[in-house]
Parts: C-alpha cells; sequence; structure tokens
C-alpha cells in the first residue's frame, strides 16, 4: 500500500470531516469547516496521482471551493451518474450542486468561495431536518437521497423534483449515524445511536427489520459512524468493524 498525503488538500487548517471520489476518477470532493462557515471543495485528482502534474502550476489543484453552508459540512456525496454532487452539515440543510456547463442561462444560484474553475452552483436547498446531518447517500439509480440527521430522523427526498420530500423514516430512538441504499434500490439501511441498523423496503416505506444483537455490548454515545452495503448485497459493514449477512435479496 503507498499512502500520499498532498498539503495543499486542506481547509485552510479546519477540520475535514468528509471526502467522496467522483465516479470518473478526476476529482474529489471534501467537506468540512471553512474559515466561518461549512466549506465544501472539489480538487483535481491528476495532481494525487501524478508527480509532474502536482509541479506544473498550469495545472488547478483547488477546482471549486464553495462556503454556502452557514455550519460545518459533515458529509458529500456525488451521484451515481457523477452529474451532482450533495453536501449536508450543521445548519441542517442539504445542498445539491451541478457544474454550470449543465445549467446553460439558468446558473443564477449565488455562489461564495473563492475559486470556481469549474463553475459549480447550488441547484437546490433541501430543508426538512430538525438537527444536524450526519449522512446522505443517493439511491443506485439516483432517483432518491437518503438522509440521517441527530433529530433520530431519516428522511428521503425526490432527486428528480427537488425539493419533494418522498417520506419520514422515523423508528429510531436516538441520532442517525448512517444511512446505505443496497445495490438493486429494494432497501436502504439505516444506523443509529440507539444501537440498532434498521432495513426499510422502498416498494413502501415500511421497516422490515431491525438489528441490534451485534450492538448490546457497545458503549454509548460515539463520534459518527456510517455503513455501507456490499455490492452483492448480502452484507451491512459498519465502522464498529461489525457485519451483518442479510440472506438473499
Amino acid at each position: 500500500m503507498k499512502l500520499l498525503k498532498p498539503v495543499w488538500v486542506n481547509h485552510d487548517g479546519q477540520p475535514i470531516f468528509s471526502v467522496d471520489i467522483h465516479p470518473d476518477g478526476t476529482k474529489f470532493a471534501t467537506g468540512g469547516q471553512g474559515g466561518d462557515a461549512g466549506r465544501v471543495c472539489l480538487w483535481n485528482f491528476g495532481p494525487v496521482i501524478n508527480e509532474e502534474l502536482e509541479k506544473k502550476e498550469s495545472v488547478p489543484k483547488l477546482l471549486c471551493q464553495m462556503d454556502n453552508h452557514l455550519a460545518c459540512v459533515n458529509v458529500v456525496r456525488w451521484s451515481q451518474s457523477g452529474k451532482y454532487l450533495a453536501s449536508a452539515g450543521d445548519d441542517e440543510t442539504i445542498m445539491i450542486w451541478q457544474i454550470s456547463k449543465y445549467l446553460g442561462s439558468s446558473a443564477t444560484s449565488i455562489f461564495r468561495g473563492s475559486a470556481n474553475v469549474e463553475q459549480w452552483r447550488c441547484i437546490a436547498t433541501l430543508r426538512g431536518h430538525s438537527g444536524d446531518i450526519l449522512d446522505l447517500n443517493w439511491s443506485p439509480t439516483d432517483e432518491y437521497i437518503a438522509s440521517g440527521s441527530v433529530d433520530n430522523n431519516v428522511i428521503v427526498w425526490n432527486a428528480r423534483k427537488f425539493p419533494e420530500i418522498v417520506t419520514r423514516l422515523n423508528g429510531h430512538n436516538g441520532f442517525v449515524k448512517g444511512v446505505s441504499w443496497d445495490p438493486i434500490g429494494k432497501y436502504v439501511a439505516s444506523q443509529s445511536d440507539d444501537k440498532s441498523v434498521k432495513i426499510w423496503r422502498t416498494k413502501d416505506w415500511k421497516e422490515e427489520k431491525t438489528v441490534s444483537e451485534p450492538f448490546r455490548e457497545c458503549g454509548g454515545t460515539t463520534h459518527v459512524l456510517r455503513l455501507n452495503w456490499s455490492p452483492d448485497g448480502q452484507f451491512l459493514r459498519n465502522e464498529w468493524g461489525f457485519g451483518h449477512c442479510l440472506g438473499s435479496q
């Protein structure tokens, strides 16, 4: 394993809480704290993996810096197509970003930031949570976004008709740390500080199963821990290190 740490990837010395790589591998996004607000940055991946590109002053490293969030950004996630970027954080909002070349003359959204080589704009702001948003995820077909918050709720948003809310999944008794879709979009899973993972059916948005046994011996409130579905849809794995077999879909 080779570990690279480009010193130029930073938020002016402020914390970075989330990183996500664009599906085509050309860029990556970071979310965290900025100077006096939340910050989202888009970075060129070329100078990270190619030392010659890193040394060329003509090759931009920071592609775009967006300071629109009013509080720190906890999560950034690219859509499956890579056309959109979603960011969310302690200001209880989700912002949807799109590059201006797709917007034409409609690219009039307010932009706050010091760099915008690629001309990204916020095209939608989603408000519905009453607490900090800790995680979000796009469905496999980019039809929905699921978000989890310290308000104990999961909100499913209609990604084809922002800012429409499809449903609220409110079965948790503690703040929701992570959300993840299965590979075919049949289920969405949510992980909570109530020491449980809930599996929700997307056909009717009802609870399919609650998994709690692996977490009974865990301590109290912990830092944000997110979960991920395995590519074959058979397992859910979280950052506690537990994997749970879900059986055949």
